[in-house]
């Protein structure tokens, strides 16, 4: 799932006087990207189970603070106004099917389709936010590897507005809400314990 590891190139004439910070901002976008999909592949395998939602945790966080800068700058336009064709998408389903596995039980949760819009509620699930974010990403490291770090960059920007930004940000409030049920909801006699040993130390 997770493509090889090219080094991103923007010609400074298709880029004009930003090509070094689009070059910094494709290398950081390309170096998360890449750590987020070797995160999930890692969870949806049953590596390490006890830190499964602190590390999705960590790697969505990350992904989002990259995606926020993305959606910060003006538009990326590439050379091109249209989007190479770099093959098939890759399939997908594997990992979805991995994650809801390894998330069973703490999978689905609700959610408000859009708060602007009024409060009606839908159903959705953390591994197929995950799976989505993983899928537009992968796209981009494919534009990536082929040359069009350009290209990569604005099908970055582009998804992270019309898809990956809204289900990584909805996946992360639920594994916050996930980790603090896990952390804080334990029994008063245990919660007591705790204090009190905190206190003689």
């Amino acid at each position: 799932m997770t493509p090889g590891e090219p080094q991103p190139q923007i010609d400074p004439a298709d880029a004009g006087d930003d090509a070094a910070d689009l070059l910094e901002l494709a290398a950081a976008t390309d170096t998360v990207a890449r750590r987020f999909l070797s995160t999930v592949t890692e969870v949806g395998a049953g590596s390490n189970p006890d830190s499964a939602i602190p590390l999705l945790l960590l790697a969505v966080s990350d992904l989002l603070a990259v995606g926020a800068r993305l959606g910060a700058i003006v538009d990326v336009v590439p050379a091109e106004r249209f989007e190479p064709d770099v093959g098939p998408d890759p399939d997908v389903e594997p990992l979805r099917a991995a994650l809801a596995n390894a998330l069973e039980g703490i999978d689905e949760y609700a959610e408000v389709v859009d708060p602007l819009m009024g409060a009606e509620l839908t159903t959705s699930t953390v591994s197929g936010d995950l799976v989505a974010v993983a899928q537009s990403l992968a796209q981009g490291l494919r534009h990536a590897e082929a040359g069009g770090t350009l290209e990569a960059l604005w099908w970055w920007q582009f998804s992270y507005l019309s898809v990956w930004g809204d289900r990584a940000s909805s996946a992360l409030r639920t594994l916050m809400s996930l980790l603090g049920h896990l952390r804080l909801d334990v029994d008063d006699d245990v919660a007591a314990e705790a204090e009190y040993d905190a206190l003689q130390r």
